[in-house]
């Protein structure tokens, strides 16, 4: 019997592909390197930039706590349209945009 992964227990935003991932780090209005930071500590963070942000601005979390690809997204809510990008080693970028 198989191990179930991440991908089956979790409820992570959209992907985007590397290209994607690397121009919209490029563009961003803000970002947060949250590696080694659990949750919700990265919840309250993202809360607190997107609040300051303007709609279509794009904040950048970097992160290697799978558990916030789920709840970062959640906690700004409807403030903001997520993705995740996700490196293969363990590493991902949540991308919160401003609505």
């Amino acid at each position: 019997m198989s191990q179930p992964s991440w991908d089956d227990v979790v409820e992570m935003p959209d992907e985007l592909d590397d290209e994607t991932a690397e121009a919209l780090l490029d563009d961003a209005t803000e970002v947060q390197d949250m590696t080694g930071e659990v949750c919700p500590y990265p919840q309250v963070e993202a809360k607190k930039a997107i609040s300051g942000l303007s709609p279509g601005d794009v904040l950048v979390q970097k992160t290697d706590h799978v558990p916030s690809t789920e709840n970062v997204p959640k906690a700004v809510g409807d403030d903001a349209t997520a993705k995740v990008w996700k490196s293969g080693d363990g590493r991902y970028r949540i991308f919160l945009r401003k609505e």
